[in-house]
């Protein structure tokens, strides 16, 4: 086969294979809850605080849209309870849900917590699928496990046939 030729028939290769990609491609932003325990009434628990969170009375919103306090490609949810202070049960908490940009500990799909040097123990949970900032602890995604199990299968499936005959 003549090179002008081969290079002729890999460039309409790649540019097929370049439009069909983009010709899919669609964009996408993530829907959280955005609420605040800061800017909840008094005897009221809007954010889920200290009841289970009522996703009923809140709409999820666009985080690429006006509507989010915070822009976003993932959801974010913070729990802060300290063991001084006062509100209805004798407990400080404080529960923040929106929409996040960059995860502050760098990490995304999961929880992380920890205790301040104050004794106020501290939760923040990152996710990335429509409302999963609504749960009361972190939900894995089915997509997620589905990955992972085919990345190990994968892996081992590699290293049997590929790996161990070159030994």
């Amino acid at each position: 086969m003549d090179l002008s030729v081969f290079c002729s028939m890999m460039t309409l290769m790649v540019i097929t294979i370049v439009s069909i990609l983009l010709s899919n491609c669609r964009v996408v932003a993530i829907k959280c809850y955005q609420c605040s325990t800061e800017k909840d009434g008094k005897n009221s628990d809007n954010c889920g605080a200290y009841r289970a969170f009522n996703h009923s009375q809140h709409i999820a919103v666009d985080c690429m849209g006006e509507e989010a306090n915070t822009p976003g490609t993932f959801c974010f949810k913070s729990i802060q309870q300290g063991p001084r202070g006062f509100i209805w049960d004798g407990r400080w908490r404080s529960v923040i849900r929106r929409c996040a940009q960059v995860s502050e500990r760098g990490i995304s799909w999961s929880c992380d917590w920890g205790y301040y040097e104050n004794g106020v123990y501290w939760e923040e949970c990152y996710c990335a699928e429509d409302n999963c900032n609504r749960a009361t602890t972190q939900q894995y995604n089915q997509q997620h496990l589905i990955i992972l199990t085919m990345t190990t299968i994968i892996t081992c499936l590699s290293y049997i046939f590929i790996l161990l005959p070159l030994r």
